[in-house]
């Protein structure tokens, strides 16, 4: 096992700098997920630490050890991709235990090492089959098994959950949490799913334009986001945010109000930095922090466009006065009907102040 460092780590393309200063220590045995928009660089930061794109700038070390310019094979990772690459000539176990054979260990190891893996990815039924006769999560395992027999220091995937249906990704999602409280072994996991980034990960580092915004546990990023950018992401449905200016500051709240959104007098804890009167803020709410509005301290008037009925949970979607559209979680199915108007209650102890530029307030 093996920990990662990344410092002042660039990528540049030409004169385009994708990756820009990353900074990064990752324990040993940690799991770590990176998340971020389509194209914020995460996918390219793996393919450096694998050594399968060359870094700008900047050091990398795994295992205490300086890695920047040394062949990936000598790097001590194994990396699961989102295709499953898989020969489909061979057998299961020939798949698995192939970088074994490329190195040119002896046959009774890479037979132990084969059962081993597959004993923990539960693919013991299928080591004679070809990949055809697999379903695709099975495909995913056996490529999977293929990494582990290799024991690396570092594990890296890169969305490997992509290509499977919905129940799959969940069924895939367990197994891959399973996998590392069994191995132990540090384990680097890209992805767009903030969903599969909560569920696996023991830390989870957000990118946006190849930059880090914030590193933190899942819940650290969900109660105490840095920026808008971070609430937006961190959090399914998304975060809602509401234009609102500021009318006074007392005793450490921001007093705010969004009267076109039927917002007044609402008076929100800074965490940092307090704004002055009269600048313009973004309220946030997330779907699930909104109460009732009788009894309230503060509320939103919109009408309802649309119901999602999910059995236990539904959400109401809205349109406020000031044109901004709310998502509104609700546990009781009825509670609001398309085309109606409502009035969504607001716990300030849960609401969160950002100023213009997306800094929390």
């Amino acid at each position: 096992m093996a920990g990662l460092s990344l410092k002042s780590v660039k990528k540049r393309f030409g004169e385009t700098e994708v990756i820009r200063g990353v900074d990064l220590d990752v324990s040993d045995g940690e799991f770590v997920v990176f998340v971020g928009p389509s194209g914020c660089g995460k996918s390219t930061l793996l393919r450096m630490i694998a050594g399968l794109e060359s870094t700008s700038e900047g050091r990398i070390g795994i295992g205490g050890r300086d890695v920047t310019g040394e062949d990936p094979s000598k790097r001590g990772i194994a990396m699961v991709f989102q295709s499953y690459a898989l020969y489909p000539h061979m057998t299961v176990a020939a798949n698995m235990g192939f970088p074994l054979e490329m190195a040119k260990r002896p046959k009774d190891e890479i037979g132990r090492k084969v059962a081993e893996a597959a004993k923990i990815l539960h693919l013991e039924p299928y080591l004679k089959r070809k990949p055809r006769e697999l379903s695709g999560g099975q495909r995913q395992r056996v490529a999977i098994g293929r990494a582990i027999v290799r024991q690396p220091g570092v594990f890296l995937f890169d969305e490997p959950l992509s290509n499977l249906d919905a129940e799959l990704r969940v069924q895939m999602r367990i197994e891959i949490a399973r996998l590392h409280q069994q191995l132990g072994t540090t384990m680097i996991y890209v992805t767009h799913d903030q969903v599969e980034a909560m569920t696996l990960a023991s830390r989870i580092v957000v990118l946006r334009a190849g930059r880090i915004e914030q590193v933190g546990a899942p819940l650290d990023l969900y109660e105490n986001p840095d920026n808008s950018f971070v609430a937006g992401f961190i959090g399914s449905p998304r975060m809602n945010f509401i234009p609102a200016t500021v009318d006074a500051v007392e005793d450490g709240k921001a007093v705010v109000s969004a009267p076109q959104a039927g917002l007044s007098g609402l008076a929100v804890a800074a965490r940092g930095e307090l704004p002055k009167p009269g600048a313009k803020v973004s309220l946030g709410i997330r779907p699930e922090h909104f109460v009732p509005a009788e009894g309230a301290a503060a509320a939103l008037t919109g009408r309802v466009t649309l119901m999602e009925r999910l059995g236990g949970v539904s959400y109401a979607h809205a349109q406020l006065g000031n044109g901004e559209s709310v998502t509104v979680e609700s546990r009781d199915a009825r509670s609001f009907a398309a085309g109606e108007e409502a009035r969504f209650g607001i716990d300030p102890a849960r609401a969160f102040l950002f100023d213009e530029d997306g800094r929390r307030l």
